[in-house]
């Protein structure tokens, strides 16, 4: 008998790695204002965030997580359109930058949240590569305006640190949150 989670959150991303460990899933995803506040750190900003969609669902375990792309100091969150999906990709090209994901587990009236940071290098793109690849539609609904598990990987050099985490969810890490939240994790229930 897999461990049953309550996901708060609408990523089929975060779903499909979920249950590829086993997970059985309730899914209600959380309606949270996900704007960052006045000078905080994208770190801070992805655990807050979690904490936030952790604490307005209802559930016995409540996993939730935000997941930001970083260059510099600023935040790329999902594109509002096709012209400001172009704006993300040239910034990133030819750049490193830090995908974030805050992950909060809450079970029992406990929290337990950390923040995971992976660094992505991606290629040099030029005006012909970033129409291309908004005209599939597939920047934009995503942070930074890329999927590195979809046509968006042909742009990514190098990956230092956990690829599930620029996915949307750093899956190791998670698992060690969840147990440390006291959830029997699927591989240990019997």
């Amino acid at each position: 008998m897999s461990a049953v989670l309550t996901l708060a959150s609408r990523s089929p991303r975060r779903r499909e790695l979920l249950e590829q460990l086993g997970f059985a899933l309730e899914l209600k995803p959380a309606d949270t204002d996900e704007a960052p506040l006045p000078a905080e750190a994208p770190g801070d900003y992805v655990r807050r965030v979690a904490q936030e969609k952790a604490r307005v669902v209802a559930g016995e375990t409540i996993l939730a997580a935000d997941t930001a792309v970083v260059l510099g100091h600023a935040i790329l969150g999902k594109p509002r359109d096709a012209e400001d999906a172009r704006r993300m990709l040239r910034a990133l090209s030819g750049r490193t930058h830090q995908v974030m994901t805050g992950v909060c587990a809450a079970r029992g009236g406990r929290e337990e949240v950390l923040a995971v940071t992976t660094e992505v290098r991606f290629a040099p793109l030029d005006e012909e590569r970033i129409a291309w690849y908004v005209a599939t539609g597939e920047p934009l609904d995503k942070a930074g305006a890329y999927a590195i598990q979809g046509a968006g990987g042909a742009f990514v050099l190098g990956v230092e640190g956990s690829v599930s985490n620029v996915v949307g969810l750093p899956l190791a890490e998670t698992a060690a949150l969840l147990r440390r939240a006291g959830l029997a994790l699927p591989w240990e229930a019997q």
